[in-house]
């Protein structure tokens, strides 16, 4: 898509984003010239009160940058709320742990559908680094279920006791920092951030580096036998530690991590030969980190191979891995919509709600589910028992 077909941005918004190209243009002089496109991308979405989710612009629903599955319809979370009572029911007291709540919305359905179900958690933590967002949240769920605000418990940092439970992350993965990499003749490059010449036009440009991270090198290394030279892509080097982080955290339960990706054999295809690295704003996606500085969302598809070596190492057990649509079906969507009246007018709306969130065209195959557990190894999980493809 040509940018210059993208909205303009409010004043206000344009205002922010300066102060934020100031900050980044201050950051690569300090570092003599450039630099790593990991360091940009942190700083471009998490500089606190200037980046993208630091902000108080609009970023979820009609209104903001994307539509997450939660918000597109409540089936998603009723069924979420099918697999989590399935979990709970094996503890006398237990919490759900949520990374990045968004808007709420999917706090608030699954509360409800768990209480409809008779399998409240004790406690629901939200960990949510945006204070905007927050604010946000706390709304959302005091307008909305004030009966069960009580349970709720918003954390800047992961808990220091011990979980049993459930820990979600939606949608929270692909937005983390990555390194772009390009794999050379003889050597492995990465791709950092200079300064432009003509920084009213574009502040910032590409540039291209010997890598001197050797975790990057060592790792690309191994994807020489079947990459082609010149092959860009991104790697998530923070994966490991961030999945060793939360698996100390939980004594006993699931981490269910849902986002759009694929395992390595696909991620790093020859055919994949520019990465996957994109950008939201306005319900609009390109390929252009460089532009809407703190404006728009940046993400990267996520590799579900590393998440599960990652779980390995970490000491848990991969017990499920499948693509959004067999997980909703599995946990009773089918059964939610057949028990709308046909006949009734909602039921168009509901049917293309779901059809969004299962159709291979829309989210059902892009998106992923899977399931780390520890000392629930021998329970089959609700979610995958339509199809389970956990050898990546």
């Amino acid at each position: 898509m040509p940018l210059s077909s993208l909205p303009k941005p409010h004043p206000d918004a344009i205002t922010l984003s300066q102060r934020l190209i100031s900050t980044v243009r201050s950051a690569i002089t300090e570092a003599g010239g450039t630099i790593p496109f990991v360091e940009f991308m942190n700083k471009a979405l998490y500089t606190p009160g200037l980046g993208y989710y630091s902000t108080s612009l609009r970023k979820f629903g009609a209104e903001g940058d994307f539509i997450t599955a939660p918000e597109i319809s409540p089936f998603f979370s009723q069924c979420l709320a099918k697999q989590c009572s399935q979990i709970l029911a094996h503890f006398d007291e237990s919490v759900i742990l949520e990374f990045g709540a968004g808007s709420g919305i999917m706090a608030v359905e699954l509360l409800k559908a768990l209480e409809s179900l008779n399998s409240l958690p004790t406690q629901y933590f939200i960990l949510e680094i945006s204070a905007d967002l927050k604010q946000r949240q706390q709304i959302t769920l005091q307008t909305q279920i004030p009966h069960l605000l009580e349970r709720v418990q918003w954390l800047e940092t992961l808990p220091s006791q011990p979980l049993q439970g459930i820990i979600l992350a939606n949608e929270v993965l692909d937005a983390m920092p990555v390194h772009r990499f390009r794999l050379d003749e003889q050597d492995v490059s990465e791709f950092h951030i200079g300064l432009s010449e003509h920084p009213i036009e574009t502040p910032f440009i590409w540039k291209v580096l010997p890598t001197r991270e050797e975790s990057l090198r060592a790792a690309v290394e191994t994807l020489r036998p079947t990459l082609p030279v010149g092959y860009v892509s991104e790697m998530n080097l923070a994966l490991p530690a961030w999945i060793q982080s939360v698996a100390e955290r939980l004594t006993a339960g699931l981490i269910l991590l849902i986002d759009y990706g694929f395992p390595s054999r696909e991620y790093y295809h020859p055919q994949r030969d520019q990465g996957t690295l994109m950008c939201h704003y306005q319900h609009h996606s390109h390929d252009n980190p460089l532009t809407l500085i703190g404006l728009q969302d940046i993400t990267a598809h996520v590799n579900f191979t590393a998440i599960a070596e990652s779980a390995l190492t970490a000491g848990l057990h991969v017990s499920g891995y499948t693509n959004q649509a067999n997980f909703l079906i599995a946990c009773g969507l089918p059964e939610l919509l057949s028990a709308i009246n046909f006949d009734d007018k909602i039921y168009l709306q509901k049917s293309q709600q779901a059809k969004t969130l299962i159709l291979p065209s829309e989210m059902g195959e892009l998106f992923k589910v899977i399931a780390l557990t520890r000392h629930l190894e021998d329970m089959p999980l609700l979610g995958f028992t339509q199809d389970d493809r956990a050898r990546l």
